[in-house]
């Protein structure tokens, strides 16, 4: 079946896009930081540097299943299919969503996508309000807002994330997103490695380990902006911490700004595969 003007369009758009994430230049900074967190870790032995990104990948299974069987996730899903439901009454299942036009889905995950970066600004606003207690669990939040608004993307396009393969892919996707700029593009061509290997996408048959010391920018990035905040959390304008408060909701705002673009890109690549465009 031939594919729609917007279709088209979109699918433009997701070249466009694939082609600026390979033509990423890192600049010299990004290189010797490279470098120099590279040198810092190979000073620690091989089991301690395994144990340490074991225990990471498992926190994330562990947060990832917690989430998605969650009666909050449940009533998100439930929402998802009523949203279907307006432009298709007779919508039942998650898989059925994939029979939708792909304007109406953009709609639908713009929805998810919007609601997600509220929480983020609002969150980040509030961590950066003084108190050490709602500091201390912001980059728990974080991590529980951008880890559901990828599976909940991935369920707006139609790919239930309770099978072994679905659910590695969201984390794949997740970890991906939160890599930074110049190493995505070897996490998106392993996605697509994925898609290649697997043979019924159910079983999950490729690399099922997630972080590495790539990936450890992020959460560096979360502690810098924990100690910024700490430095101007009680310089108040008008009585509020109004700079640490900013700098909270803008930097949890671009990181899910940052995870739902490329979740989006992701699971419209998917919808485009199951086309059979890709």
């Amino acid at each position: 079946m031939p594919l729609t003007d917007r279709e088209q369009k979109v699918l433009e758009e997701l070249t466009l896009w694939e082609s600026k994430l390979y033509g990423y230049e890192p600049n010299d900074f990004e290189l010797a930081y490279d470098r120099y967190l590279d040198r810092s870790f190979s000073l620690l032995p091989v089991e301690v540097q395994e144990r340490f990104f074991s225990l990471f990948d498992s926190g994330l299974f562990h947060l990832h299943s917690l989430i998605q069987g969650s009666q909050l996730q449940m009533d998100a899903k439930e929402r998802i299919l009523a949203a279907g439901r307006v432009f298709q009454p007779d919508l039942e299942t998650i898989q059925d969503l994939r029979e939708l036009p792909i304007e109406q889905l953009e709609f639908i995950a713009g929805q998810q996508i919007a609601r997600h970066r509220i929480y983020s600004f609002v969150q980040g606003g509030m961590s950066g309000s003084g108190s050490k207690l709602v500091l201390g669990a912001d980059m728990p939040a974080m991590a529980v807002i951008n880890l559901r608004v990828v599976q909940l993307i991935a369920m707006t396009y139609g790919f239930e994330v309770n099978t072994p393969f679905e659910m590695m892919v969201a984390l794949k996707v997740f970890h991906t997103a939160t890599m930074p700029s110049r190493m995505q593009s070897l996490g998106w061509t392993e996605l697509k490695k994925d898609l290649e290997q697997a043979e019924d996408y159910y079983f999950y048959q490729g690399n099922d380990d997630l972080t590495d010391v790539t990936w450890l920018e992020q959460p560096i990035k979360q502690i810098f902006k924990g100690m910024t905040i700490m430095i101007f959390r009680n310089k108040h304008l008008q009585g509020m911490p109004v700079i640490s408060m900013a700098i909270g909701a803008g930097a949890n705002y671009q990181l899910t700004r940052r995870v739902t673009e490329f979740a989006h890109k992701y699971y419209q690549m998917r919808y485009f595969k199951e086309k059979g465009a890709l």
